[in-house]
């Protein structure tokens, strides 16, 4: 499909929470029974351990356990059986509720700031380091999220949260746990601007989430809406849109993990798409997509502060680690840019195959790599030269791509084949495939569970181990 978005008239606004179901296949509710048996065993070992203490203080030990068992060691993981692409079918025996919750209960799980253990809020959990290189690990998948999705992205806070963008057919954005992935917070996009000191749209207003950008410490995550809906917002945004199609500015919503809700607003172009921030997290730059321009954002001052002219269908965005230089890519124009942020200027560096769509940065900005969705690869290009030094074709019409922390691995979906594909990016060479639901769209690297998570238009979520298994 040539159009980076789906058809509008696939919209629809469920009623109340929509329901994210776990997987139930047997080899997935074992590992789970077998974490929370794992836990539940520390947490008993070290009540254990503080009534010796406190005994001793008595003169008189506490009484110990009689036995002491290790935990039980998880079986492989397993690729699950039957991965539908409706979206909705979930085991009818045993289903678990809301993301895993007490069916009950009624709502998601409290994140909370401090767990019973005294261990950090599921916001601010620190990156695992990989046993292996990911250049040397296979693909597992270990879980398979339906309910309620319609997920157009799918973006790690790299602390222990995956938000999840569901566009304008579910008009929410879904907050998940990375390790235990269960859902922790459904996100409505109906906000009232006037509460954010946005004036001129009375009554609520609806927006329609797209792509995320997380900041360092995964605190806060920034939402494109691809566009508003209203009052006084102008032309409905759509795929063939050009400047003089009337489409109205769009807004980015600021999501604050601590409190679990939108707490900033503010307005860019005419449908934004991909977000980026630079690394001293003062700016933050988005990508319109019908006014062809970049929009230049105050993060402290949560304002637009510049706008920078591109060519048609500008997306992926990513910042040099100088704070002041980025690249992005013009979709439509087929067209790679340099951006120099402290001039408000851009420059085309480089003609590319059909569609280029998303953009990586490694090896401390040296290397960029640029996929084109249109000419099925993914260069490998040298920043100092800004030159193709190497390219792969992963597969049909490549979109999204995810980077390990590493940076041996790069892992991207492939639209039109149902797959996702792993480069090693040494050599730039195919090392392992998976095949997902119709049309991935979305996919990211959550470091705190060495995990891959990818988003499929029809409703789903995959979630791939990448350390347990050697290639």
């Amino acid at each position: 499909m040539a159009n980076d978005e789906r058809p509008e008239s696939g919209r629809h606004r469920p009623g109340g929470l929509p329901e994210v179901n776990v997987s139930m296949a047997p080899e997935h509710v074992r590992r789970r029974r077998v974490v929370l048996g794992t836990l539940l065993a520390l947490v008993l070992l070290g009540g254990w351990g503080l009534t010796q203490v406190i005994g001793g203080a008595d003169g008189a030990p506490a009484a110990g356990p009689e036995t002491t068992s290790g935990p039980t060691e998880a079986s492989a993981p397993q690729q699950a059986d039957d991965a539908g692409g409706d979206g909705g079918e979930g085991d009818q025996d045993g289903q678990e509720g809301e993301g895993g919750q007490d069916d009950g209960a009624g709502e998601p799980a409290d994140p909370g700031t401090e767990d019973d253990g005294g261990e950090p809020a599921v916001w601010q959990r620190e990156p695992v380091p990989g046993e292996h290189a990911s250049d040397l690990t296979a693909l597992e998948q270990v879980d398979y999220l339906t309910g309620g999705l319609t997920p157009k992205s799918v973006m790690s806070s790299g602390r222990g949260l995956m938000i999840a963008n569901n566009m304008m057919y579910s008009h929410t954005s879904t907050v998940f746990d990375s390790t235990s992935r269960e859902q922790l917070e459904v996100l409505d996009d109906a906000v009232e601007l006037s509460q954010f000191g946005i004036e001129g749209h009375p009554g609520l207003s609806q927006g329609s989430p797209v792509e995320a950008a997380w900041t360092a410490d995964g605190r806060y995550a920034y939402v494109s809406q691809y566009t508003m809906y209203g009052e006084n917002f102008g032309v409905e945004g759509f795929d063939a849109c050009t400047r003089d199609s009337g489409v109205g500015a769009s807004f980015v919503y600021r999501f604050d993990a601590e409190e679990m809700a939108w707490d900033q607003v503010f307005e860019v172009g005419a449908v934004p798409k991909y977000l980026a921030l630079s690394p001293d997290q003062e700016t933050l730059l988005v990508s319109n997509w019908c006014d062809a321009t970049l929009s230049v954002v105050d993060t402290e001052r949560g304002e637009e502060t510049g706008v920078i002219q591109l060519a048609a269908a500008p997306r992926g965005v990513v910042v040099m680690p100088d704070n002041t230089t980025a690249y992005v890519v013009a979709m439509y124009a087929d067209e790679l840019y340099k951006v120099d942020l402290a001039e408000g200027t851009a420059e085309v560096v480089m003609q590319t195959a059909s569609r280029p769509r998303h953009l990586n940065l490694a090896d401390e900005g040296r290397t960029l790599y640029l996929t084109t969705s249109g000419g099925n690869a993914i260069y490998k290009i040298d920043t100092g030269t800004d030159e193709i030094v190497d390219q792969v074709n992963p597969g049909a019409e490549p979109r999204s791509v995810a980077m390990s922390p590493d940076e041996k691995a790069l892992y991207v979906v492939n639209y039109n084949e149902a797959s996702i594909a792993k480069v090693r990016t040494s050599d730039m060479e195919v090392v392992d495939t998976a095949p997902v639901d119709a049309n991935p769209i979305g996919i990211d690297y959550d470091p705190v569970t060495n995990t891959v998570w990818v988003a499929c238009y029809g409703g789903s979520i995959y979630v791939f181990d990448d350390q347990s298994t050697l290639l």
